[in-house]
């Protein structure tokens, strides 16, 4: 058998993924850019930004999230996944001129819609190409890739947005765009698009350089891939479709997770990273702190691609879901020990750091990637176009939520509370995963498809 070069697919995929790695960078751009705006020397507004100023900056990308995915959906469907995943260039660098060019803070506002409207149109196309040009025992890993790189982004800005200029900031920005455009522009189509398309040759051709391998080779490839996709092409999908039987199942499964993993208060940490420090009176300077969170989250996210397709997706969710919950606990019990003013918190500075490691740490074990690589795997190709977008504005609709009204919460009931209440539906997750979720590891589409509509898949493995 022709072992073919099956590391091109992780090289492909890592390029297709530095299109998520500015969605990182633009979703951490508030952390180092809020310290900017509020000083009136510094930044490139004529006032200093009000509070509610700031949480409106910091939610609006993720108002754009939301309506990005159904561009997304459409955009995969008709253009294919690679011009799709092309086409969100154009909301990245309207976005970013909006940025540079800005002179109020309502263009700031406009700069983050664009921002969002890409992010949300990313989520849904960059799962979907990276599951689609996967093997069946790399699918995890390839899909674990979005995390990974959207913590390249939150690092490269948190390092350098401390200690550059407002516009510099931008300016790198707009290059990885530019980067990603160049880069991906001579990267294959998915050959599953290409088989939608009744396009069998262009698909083998693509297949054919995504494996390193002759056509010969990859053909009882193809054909598995062909039989799967004319099976679900006679079954023509309608959002009625998405509610109903073994669908229904992966689309509460998949919403379920966004949920959990939003609720998890990621974006809200990750959003306020220097005021959290700055709010706990850290001993540590709160953006050499968050220097030190970004590094701990990509060291993280990188393990979580070696490990996931031998321990599989249940096992890395559960674990994930019990530190998220332990890192909040202490986090909230730090704050609640301070607002009390209790003598033990001048000896126990070093606990907001350390717990959120542990909660960065084992949310990017799991939590972070899976439910978007879980979500990649468990709807039917028909399906996936119309679900995915529905499932990833959900996950959007709850980031705008929390990210808008955390600051408003936490001053209403304390920092402290609002940690342990995001600790108590990591808790939630943990139950969720071990009775509901189902292990996907090494198994063929077709297969989790059998899986959750109940039957006895009669595919064996070659």
């Amino acid at each position: 058998m022709e072992e073919g070069q099956l590391w091109r697919q992780y090289i492909i995929a890592g390029i297709a993924n530095i299109a998520i790695l500015t969605t990182g960078y633009s979703m951490g751009w508030t952390s180092p850019v809020n310290v900017i705006l509020g000083n009136v020397t510094t930044s490139p507004l004529e006032d200093v930004v009000t509070i509610d100023e700031e949480a409106w900056i910091g939610s609006l990308l993720t108002l754009g999230a939301i309506f990005g995915p159904f561009i997304g959906g459409f955009a995969a469907s008709s253009i294919g996944r690679k011009w799709g995943l092309m086409s969100c260039a154009i909301p990245l660098f309207i976005g970013w001129i909006l940025i540079v060019t800005t002179y109020n803070v309502a263009m700031i506002y406009a700069g983050r819609i664009f921002w969002g409207l890409a992010v949300g149109m990313l989520f849904t196309i960059s799962p979907m190409y990276c599951a689609e040009i996967a093997t069946d025992d790399s699918r995890g890993a390839l899909g674990s890739f979005l995390q990974m790189f959207i913590t390249f982004g939150f690092l490269l800005v948190y390092s350098i947005g401390p200690f550059i200029s407002y516009h510099a900031i931008a300016y790198v920005g707009i290059a990885i765009v530019a980067a990603f455009c160049i880069g991906f522009f001579f990267m294959p189509e998915s050959p599953i698009y290409y088989l939608t398309k009744d396009n069998r040759e262009a698909a083998t051709e693509c297949l054919a350089k995504i494996r390193g391998r002759s056509y010969e080779a990859v053909k009882s490839e193809i054909d598995k891939m062909e039989g799967e996709v004319q099976a679900s092409l006679a079954r023509t999908a309608t959002i009625a479709d998405v509610f109903r039987g073994s669908n229904f199942k992966a689309f509460y499964i998949s919403s379920a997770l966004v949920f959990f993993q939003q609720f998890s208060g990621i974006n809200a940490v990750l959003f306020y990273m220097s005021t959290i420090f700055s709010a706990a009176g850290a001993s540590l300077d709160a953006s050499i702190a968050t220097i030190i969170i970004g590094a701990v989250q990509v060291v993280a996210s990188c393990i979580t691609p070696l490990v996931v397709d031998r321990l599989g997706r249940r096992i890395l969710l559960l674990i994930s879901s019990c530190g998220t919950s332990v890192g909040l606990g202490l986090l909230g019990m730090y704050f609640i020990l301070s607002d009390n003013k209790n003598p033990v918190v001048e000896s126990i500075g070093f606990l907001p750091i350390l717990a959120l490691v542990v909660f960065i740490v084992t949310y990017c074990w799991g939590l972070g990637p899976l439910p978007w690589a879980v979500m990649s795997e468990l709807f039917p190709i028909e399906v996936k176009a119309i679900a995915a977008p529905i499932a990833t504005a959900f996950c959007w609709t709850l980031s705008f939520l929390i990210t808008r009204f955390f600051t408003s919460v936490a001053n209403a009931i304390g920092m402290g509370p609002t940690f342990l209440i995001f600790g108590v539906f990591c808790v939630c997750a943990f139950f969720f995963t071990l009775f509901l979720v189902p292990e996907t590891k090494g198994k063929s589409f077709q297969e989790i498809q059998d899986m959750l509509a109940g039957k006895s898949s009669k595919s064996q493995k070659m």
